[in-house]
């Protein structure tokens, strides 16, 4: 079947199904469990009426429950057990061997690493993003071209940049625009960028930078947009120089915000995969916790490990999720 025909099959059988669900469901509640006729409609009607919700709500409880939930519980089962056991209980065994390997404190520590200086810089881009396209005619096309790295998946974006540390053999040609600068500038042959050991790990994390700043953008330019004119008015009328109005008046006002973004591109450093598997697989010292999980999963074969990293990666995420619901539910009152 033709890529594009089975595209549309699948989104009209998908619709179809939910409106058949819906129509369904309400169907049976109003004509067969509570029918609203009889001595008690008055009764059946106000039951129908609380059991709907929960109804319409059944679906995503259901794919919650088997896509999340269920993979949670599994795992930890998993990271209890032994394959070569034939899946016996062995306790915290996998979590004491995942500690002794030097490659998971490696993981650990390019995780930290990823966490200090990505949100950081993202957010500093997005903020200063914001903040200077609101000033220019032309803002609204520069924010465009700024978050246009949004629509391209990790993968994609790793392809890119990859191609940008590119190097060739001294004598030929470069192809990687930072190599082709680096040898017209300095003369020197060619680097091996993703292969020198600690600063290639900034090296991919300039892509992550990159596409984050764009989603920090948008939602530090709609902070500020929101922050009272009179405010801005009153610290002019004071004196108080553009430098100023920026870091004592706008910043504090729109801090809850900035935490948000930060915390929230935490979550995706936290989880990150596609970048550091694409450009250098976790070799020359940039495995990521994540990339350990997959090694250990599907190249070592090794589940109770594999899910032993799942669950600390898991852990590490979840108090900040909360923290980031938390403040996301205090903006919005």
């Amino acid at each position: 079947m033709h890529p594009a025909l089975q595209g549309l099959l699948t989104i009209v059988i998908g619709v179809g199904s939910c409106i058949g669900y819906f129509w369904a469901s309400n169907q049976f509640l109003d004509r067969v469990l509570f029918p609203a006729r009889g001595p008690n409609a008055g009764r059946n009607i106000n039951r129908a009426n609380m059991i709907r919700p929960w109804l319409f709500l059944f679906p995503a409880l259901f794919a919650l429950t088997l896509y999340l939930a269920y993979p949670v519980f599994e795992t930890l089962r998993l990271s209890l057990t032994d394959r070569d056991q034939g899946g016996a209980f062995i306790g915290l065994a996998n979590y004491t061997q995942m500690m002794g390997e030097s490659k998971f404190w490696e993981a650990m520590g390019n995780n930290m690493l990823w966490l200090i200086v990505v949100p950081a810089l993202s957010t500093a881009f997005g903020l200063l993003a914001a903040q200077l396209t609101d000033r220019i005619g032309w803002g609204n096309i520069a924010k465009s071209l700024i978050f246009m790295p949004m629509a391209i998946s990790f993968v994609g974006a790793a392809v890119i940049w990859k191609l940008v540390y590119d190097a060739r053999p001294p004598d030929a040609e470069q192809i990687g625009v930072l190599n082709a600068l680096y040898v017209w500038f300095t003369g020197n042959d060619p680097a091996q960028w993703l292969t020198i050991p600690f600063w290639n790990n900034f090296f991919l994390m300039i892509v992550l930078v990159w596409i984050q700043t764009g989603f920090a953008m948008v939602i530090l330019s709609a902070a500020l947009r929101g922050i009272p004119e009179e405010t801005v008015e009153a610290a002019i009328v004071d004196g108080a120089n553009p430098f100023q109005i920026f870091f004592k008046i706008k910043v504090p006002q729109i801090m809850p915000t900035i935490m948000v973004v930060w915390t929230t591109i935490t979550l995706v450093v936290l989880k990150i995969f596609d970048i550091v598997f694409a450009m250098t697989n976790g070799q020359w010292g940039t495995q990521v916790l994540a990339n350990y999980m997959f090694d250990k999963l599907f190249r070592a074969n090794d589940w109770g490990v594999g899910s032993a990293s799942a669950i600390v990666i898991m852990l590490l995420v979840t108090p900040i999720l909360v923290w980031n619901v938390r403040q996301a539910r205090k903006e919005m009152r």
